[in-house]
């Protein structure tokens, strides 16, 4: 049995995160800077950093959502699928698909490894579930975008 592959029952537990050694201190600071002006985010990017496996890039597998690796996902809410690109704040483009990571999805997509599910909150405050269900290499942007 996997429990990263399902949100725990009435335990509050959330699916299990990894990332890359390279991202850390670019995501802290991120965090950081984002206090003053927006301490929600702030705070959900830091206690995601907080609860991470950090391992060597190298090592992050290829099926873990990073900056810059395509992911597929499913909002189980409205049964929509959709793909999207974490990038840094600076490369967003909602056009092209390439979300911030200092947005609600993009925290909560960050280090969710392909079948993890979990429980997220909206900018409106609407509780929802989403569900990983692929993880395409990295620089898939170019791929994205073509779509």
């Amino acid at each position: 049995m996997n429990k990263q592959r399902t949100v725990p029952r009435g335990s509050g537990r959330r699916p299990r995160v990894v990332i890359g050694a390279d991202s850390l201190a670019r995501l802290e600071a991120l965090a950081e800077g984002a206090i003053q002006r927006n301490p929600d985010i702030a705070d959900r990017l830091l206690g995601e950093i907080s609860r991470a496996r950090i391992v060597a890039e190298a090592k992050l597998p290829k099926n873990v959502v990073a900056i810059g690796r395509a992911v597929t996902y499913r909002d189980e809410t409205t049964g929509r699928d959709k793909t999207v690109i974490p990038v840094y704040p600076e490369d967003a483009d909602i056009a092209r698909g390439q979300i911030s990571i200092l947005t609600p999805i993009g925290i909560a997509l960050i280090g969710l490894a392909e079948g993890a599910s979990l429980y997220w909150d909206t900018r409106d405050g609407e509780r929802r579930v989403l569900t990983v269900l692929d993880v395409a290499p990295q620089d898939a942007s170019e791929g994205l975008a073509a779509q």
